[in-house]
């Protein structure tokens, strides 16, 4: 364990496409592109702008190439896209992303649930996906999902975490996410799955990716950092859950996470209220409130004022 925290994090904004994927209604590509500005202009240095995925299985994400297009790049700012198949990273190359991210399970069952294949299949399918974006010079990042707990089969070992790890890593995945897909997890629980990652990526390389479901996220965040580990997927004003997993919440509110790490004195590069602005913004446009704590204690303390 880490003497001492991190004293630089970095947050990977997924609302534009882990969060807004999961909504019923159709959000306009204007809205998207309107949300990844706001999101840079708070400071957000790592945004999943979309997902290269069929439209069939994720309507949400159909305006994918609009939304790339669309948006005003800015220097030092780093643009993922999710493509989960060759299928979906040649139509994503076009759009020239900064990243790609594929995601396997850590589960069996949620892996044949979600993306109707083996875990073993899966990485066979992602190997000439990681090749051809690398050949592009395009930085591939790997999601390893249900990695503490699943729907289906419960806990999860951390041996099965180290295992798609140990695969991720053979087909040149450079940076592996370890998430708590449904929310289950707890810090002891969440730093095993971590620490088994962390025996094929270097420190810099794994990030966590927690769901809120139990309100464990925050202390699996505090966890995390005692390891050591200095990037985490967060999504502004908590949007989205997971279609795969029934009463899975959505991610940690990126306002959340921002509020505990400059309380810790450690630095994002993020204006808290400009997030929270964002997420104001995003939040209205579905005709939702936040999903945030701290954005709803700091909004009330702006009107009270």
């Amino acid at each position: 364990m880490s003497a001492t925290l991190p004293s630089r994090v970095t947050l990977v904004e997924v609302g534009p496409r882990d969060g807004l994927q999961n909504e019923k209604q159709a959000v306009p590509a204007a809205t998207k592109i309107e949300l990844v500005h706001r999101l840079q202009a708070a400071g957000l240095r790592e945004i999943e702008v979309t997902s290269f995925v069929s439209p069939k299985w994720v309507p949400q994400m159909a305006d994918n190439a609009e939304v790339m297009a669309g948006v005003q790049r800015q220097s030092g700012v780093r643009y993922s896209v999710l493509t989960p198949n060759l299928k979906g990273w040649e139509a994503a190359a076009l759009t020239q992303p900064d990243e790609i991210v594929v995601f396997g399970a850590a589960s069996e069952a949620f892996s044949q649930k979600n993306i109707n294949c083996s875990i073993a299949e899966s990485i066979e399918r992602f190997a000439p996906v990681v090749q051809a974006a690398r050949a592009a010079g395009v930085k591939v990042r790997g999601a390893i999902s249900c990695a503490v707990g699943c729907p289906y089969e419960g806990d999860i070992a951390p041996e099965r975490v180290e295992l798609v790890a140990r695969l991720m890593a053979q087909i040149g995945v450079q940076h592996v996410g370890v998430a708590d897909t449904i929310g289950v997890g707890t810090p002891r629980k969440v730093q095993r799955a971590l620490e088994a990652a962390l025996k094929h990526y270097p420190l810099a390389e794994v990030s966590g990716h927690f769901h809120d479901t139990y309100g464990q996220a925050l202390s699996n965040v505090y966890a995390s950092l005692e390891l050591g580990i200095s990037t985490f997927d967060t999504s502004v004003s908590g949007l989205g859950g997971c279609p795969y997993a029934k009463g899975a919440t959505g991610n940690v509110p990126t306002e959340d996470v921002a509020y505990l790490l400059h309380g810790l004195g450690i630095d994002t590069g993020i204006n808290l209220d400009a997030l929270i602005d964002a997420g104001v913004f995003i939040r209205e446009a579905l005709g939702q409130p936040t999903g945030s704590r701290v954005a709803r204690a700091l909004l009330s303390k702006r009107q009270a004022a």
